[in-house]
């Protein structure tokens, strides 16, 4: 389990002498195997998730499955995980499930709640108790679900009090997260009636919709999407059981691309590859416009870097789990580097936006922030300690950062646990050091 491995408290980096060559192959996509491990407890019959991640946020997600009377079976070494589904029902009258800071869980489990016949507790960590939830669960009362936030704030611990889940029509609000949207559209096909979604406003994080609807096509359901505006979804439907394997994590790979673009070296990342659903492959199109060359295949994608870095402005709503792997890179380019559109991502493990400005900042870089993103200059960087928040992304980021310039320290490394426990181990390898 990610608990096993042990890190040390801060863990400074020593950057490479040479552009780095690497060929890397990553982890299981962590939003795959969570939404894998919803829709396989939805079907009916066993179904087994093959080159699954195994991180805090899936041992989470399997551990309160478990504790909803659906027997969830891993195995660590293999890569997999089985589960006996319950044709949309949940054996469990009474659980108490813990999430950690896992968003995928809470949001996706409080939705699977909703299925149940009894009384739910959900809860995480001290920041999960900060993360807003309130537009699902008024989603979901619309619905007739006694779905409530307990200390009244809109944020965990949630409990649900379910007589089960008719469906009906309901409006959700579009600007804060898609997982409120993907935790209705996966328990949709359970309903007697279906859902009808309509969302309000700009739905943040199109991609990772994009990425619900392929999984649930994939365990046999349908969803009528109208530009993103309206979503049906018919009920009544049935999951099959599958023997489902999982892409590798293209969120992740953006650290090994970003290493190859800032060393000027060549990086291949296997089996992530053209067809993708991943939003966050479209990274490289942002190195790519910064002076990188991409190479495109059906099983890789390769970055080659540039002697330096350009200046580029970019909406990144749409791939906003990479917004701290290119603001760490930033201040080496040739010019400003402008990110827009993501002022959602002030929600996610910590405050994102203000996190990054600080700690560059810390660097000696020169940073504008806005509401809804930062502009970031180039700069020298000098030595020091980044803090990471328990933000997994704040470490594997100014990791990369620390390949390239000298005395870049990571602040409580072990946060990587999160989504990407031998990520550290995984860069050793990329650098030549394993």
């Amino acid at each position: 389990m990610p608990s096993a491995r042990v890190y040390p408290p801060t863990l400074t980096i020593e950057p490479v002498t040479s552009p780095v060559e690497a060929e890397v192959t990553l982890p299981g996509s962590k939003s795959y195997t969570n939404r894998a491990l919803v829709l396989a407890a939805l079907a009916e019959g066993t179904s087994t998730l093959r080159a699954a991640l195994f991180s805090e946020d899936t041992a989470v997600m399997a551990d309160s499955l478990r504790r909803l009377g659906i027997p969830v079976s891993d195995d660590p070494a293999g890569l997999t995980f089985t589960v006996e589904g319950k044709g949309g029902t949940i054996p469990a009258t009474h659980a108490e499930c813990f999430v950690g800071n896992s968003g995928t869980t809470a949001r996706f489990l409080t939705a699977v709640l909703a299925l149940g016949q009894g009384e739910y507790l959900l809860d995480g960590v001290p920041r999960m108790r900060q993360r807003p939830i309130q537009p699902l669960l008024d989603a979901l009362r619309q619905l007739g679900v006694d779905a409530r936030s307990v200390m009244g704030n809109g944020c965990p611990p949630v409990r649900v009090r379910a007589s089960g889940l008719a469906g009906g029509k309901v409006r959700l609000p579009g600007d804060l997260s898609s997982q409120y949207l993907s935790a209705l559209l996966m328990v949709g096909p359970c309903t007697r009636e279906g859902l009808e979604i309509e969302i309000e406003g700009e739905l943040v994080s199109k991609p990772y919709v994009d990425l619900t609807l392929r999984a649930m096509q994939a365990f046999g359901a349908s969803v009528q999407c109208e530009g993103y505006r309206r979503f049906v979804v018919p009920g009544g439907q049935r999951y099959r059981a599958q023997d489902y394997t999982v892409e590798p994590d293209a969120s992740a790979a953006s650290y090994f691309f970003a290493l190859a673009a800032v060393t000027g070296g060549r990086v291949r990342v296997h089996n992530l590859g053209l067809g993708s659903a991943q939003g966050d492959v479209q990274f490289v199109d942002v190195l790519e416009r910064m002076g990188c060359r991409v190479y495109r295949e059906v099983g890789s994608i390769t970055v080659q870097g540039p002697p330096r870095l350009g200046g580029v402005e970019v909406d990144m709503n749409a791939i906003s789990d990479t917004v701290q792997t290119l603001a760490a890179i930033a201040p080496l380019a040739s010019g400003p580097v402008v990110i827009r559109s993501v002022a959602h991502i002030r929600h996610k493990e910590t405050d994102r936006i203000s996190a990054l400005a600080t700690e560059l900042r810390r660097l000696g870089v020169a940073v504008d922030e806005f509401p809804d993103g930062l502009a970031i200059y180039p700069s020298p960087i000098r030595p020091g300690t980044v803090q990471t928040y328990d933000d997994h992304r704040m470490a594997m980021s100014f990791a990369v950062l620390g390949c390239r310039v000298p005395g870049i320290t990571i602040e409580n490394p072990g946060c990587v646990a999160k989504t990407f426990p031998d990520f550290f181990e995984r860069l050793a390898a990329a650098l030549g050091r394993a």
